[in-house]
């Protein structure tokens, strides 16, 4: 018996690397780096360096205006790219089999803060202001409401990869029955708690990420939407294995030896039913921190003994965080669906000598012609949570 195939009906992406799957595919493969700011304000002293989204974010209609945070509004703004693959599936199949799964990890927790300052300066809370901008489980059942689903609905916070936990989430409605179609993803913005959170855990870096190098000193935080719309009708690009572990080693910091990840990659692999040498392309995680990328290098070099092309794109994005793990899973898919090019690893190119070396993807560099081309992302979060997805064309 075969494993389970889901199929991509379409994907909706805004992030710091532009709005639509023509927009950010071109900006992908040129590497460019432009969305990536040095910014104030983020931090009591000093910059941070931020992936940003430009692109204009309309505030949501006023029979939703409860829900009225960046957040949201990023999520809704995202949603009109699959909203005619997703009216065309309604009609199909009802609203009641349509699903919807989506990551985050912050929510709207910028409306919250907002708030807060506003309450210490004027003794009262805005009177816009509601706990469901920010309370971390909306994200899902408000993305539902917007775009009339009634299917099962829900939000998945797994730090760094609920994103792509939630495309699991999706598969597994699919393959239950419970659902003809599903819309999942992940959603992050800005804030405040985020950016300092890591910066007391001296893990951000004030120049643009550089991951992999013997120089890399830490993230760049950034934000996005990537929403895809799933389904069983064979579509160009198939989920065809993922596999998820957690080694809950230790709350911030990755298993040094990797056990958790390496078991990630290998169940996405044995579900698939294929060996790790057919992989053409990996999205690495590579958040440039010192700990993710020695773990992560490791346990790369241990699958993937005689090399695989890949690369690490925050230095693009930023870390989108709960949106990361489907943002560099859209990535994968677009690289089977382009002109072939590969994302490029941009950094300085000074290897780490106490790293395994890498074949990492450098600018113009292409998949192998044919079909069946299959790419990996991976990710990994906080608390040792680890997932790991294939896509093939």
């Amino acid at each position: 018996m075969s494993a389970f195939r889901c199929y991509i009906q379409s994907i909706g992406l805004i992030s710091s690397l532009g709005e639509g799957i023509e927009e950010t595919f071109t900006r992908l493969m040129l590497g460019d780096t432009c969305g990536m700011r040095a910014e104030t304000g983020w931090l009591p002293s000093g910059l941070a360096c931020v992936g940003r989204v430009t692109a204009s974010l309309p505030n949501l209609p006023p029979a939703f205006a409860e829900y009225d945070c960046r957040n949201n509004r990023l999520m809704a703004a995202t949603a009109v790219q699959i909203v005619p693959t997703l009216a065309t599936l309604i009609e199909r199949y009802g609203p009641a089999r349509i699903g919807v799964v989506l990551g985050t990890s912050t929510s709207g927790i910028a409306a919250g803060e907002a708030a807060i300052a506003a309450k210490i300066k004027d003794g009262a809370f805005p009177p816009d202001y509601s706990y469901r901008q920010q309370e971390i489980g909306t994200i899902g059942p408000f993305a539902a409401r917007l775009l009339g689903v009634t299917g099962p609905a829900y939000t998945v916070s797994t730090a760094c990869t609920s994103g792509a936990k939630a495309l699991i989430a999706a598969r597994n409605l699919l393959s239950m029955g419970l659902c003809d179609a599903v819309v999942a993803g992940g959603v992050d913005t800005l804030c405040r708690l985020t950016i300092g959170g890591f910066s007391a855990l001296e893990s951000v870096a004030s120049e643009r990420c550089n991951p992999m190098s013997r120089n890399r000193r830490g993230i760049n935080v950034g934000e996005a939407a990537a929403l895809f719309v799933l389904s069983r009708e064979p579509a160009s690009v198939c989920l065809i294995g993922a596999g998820e572990a957690s080694d809950a080693y230790h709350l911030s910091a990755p298993d040094p030896a990797g056990r958790g990840a390496e078991i990630a990659i290998r169940a996405a692999l044995t579900e698939a039913r294929i060996s790790a040498t057919a992989i053409d392309y990996v999205n690495l995680h590579a958040t440039a921190t010192l700990k993710n990328d020695a773990m992560e290098s490791a346990v790369l070099d241990r699958v993937f003994p005689a090399g695989v092309p890949a690369s690490g794109t925050k230095p693009l994005t930023g870390h989108t965080l709960g949106a990361a793990g489907a943002l560099e899973a859209a990535f994968c898919c677009l690289t089977l669906t382009g002109d072939g090019q590969l994302p490029p690893h941009i950094w300085d190119a000074e290897s780490d000598p106490a790293l395994p070396a890498l074949n990492l993807v450098m600018i113009g560099q292409s998949l192998r012609h044919g079909h069946g081309r299959l790419c990996m992302s991976n990710s990994f979060a906080f608390g040792g949570s680890n997932a790991s997805l294939i896509f093939s064309d």
